[in-house]
């Protein structure tokens, strides 16, 4: 079930179908003007709705209501679509993304102005991308949600966040069968020897970068 489908089918077995919709903007982080705008209609429709002083909207006004609602998220870059479609809802996956060409991995690091940390082979191309909380990630994540983190191909990045020394990470990469074609710690405090050793051994490169993730998300949403 992709996240129009999910939407729609909550808000309309909801015994409050405005809260519902309210919920889910919120969830997308679009105002009220933001979404009626989209919708062309007035922003005391939505009001209404939320509110329940207009009557619960038929199939057609949901459908208007979650196409306005993903057509905005995807126009801004389609993180949260991504994140819901992914079948990873947890609020430690950040991004994902597939690409249907392959891109260097060493033009990647000019955009994102990666420092490589260790002295894995950077000579490998990259088919998607996958952002995560660091933190959030080890104390949420299943083994199967895991395993989804690879979206469609483990020839991807890895971007994780909110990284102390970055032991953990590589640990749990190395142990796990699947292996991403490279790491990149998004402003970490430090970056620990061992961490750098088993990026060696596994020969995944782990490289470092100072950008901000909303910022990367911008950089690899934008890659042709």
């Amino acid at each position: 079930m992709d996240i129009s489908e999910k939407i729609a089918g909550e808000i309309t077995i909801s015994d409050t179908p405005g809260v519902t919709i309210k919920k889910w903007r919120e969830e997308f982080g679009i105002s009220q003007m933001e979404l009626s705008k989209f919708m062309d209609v007035s922003p005391s429709v939505i009001s209404d709705y939320e509110s329940g002083r207009r009557k619960s909207p038929g199939a057609n006004s949901i459908k208007k209501i979650v196409d306005a609602l993903v057509k905005i998220d995807e126009s801004r870059g389609g993180h949260l679509v991504r994140r819901y479609n992914s079948g990873i809802p947890s609020d430690a996956l950040l991004d994902i993304k597939d690409y249907d060409h392959d891109i260097e991995l060493r033009y990647i690091l000019t955009k994102i102005h990666g420092t490589p940390c260790s002295t894995a082979d950077l000579k490998r191309n990259i088919r998607g991308y996958t952002m995560i909380d660091g933190i959030k990630a080890v104390l949420k994540f299943s083994y199967a949600e895991y395993t989804k983190l690879y979206g469609w191909s483990s020839q991807r990045i890895i971007f994780i966040t909110d990284v102390s020394i970055g032991r953990s990470p590589m640990i749990a990469i190395r142990a796990h069968p699947l292996k991403p074609a490279a790491v990149v710690y998004v402003k970490p405090d430090n970056v620990d020897e061992l961490a750098i050793k088993l990026s060696e051994i596994e020969n995944i490169p782990l490289i470092k970068t100072d950008m901000d993730h909303k910022s990367i998300s911008a950089v690899m949403n934008s890659l042709r």
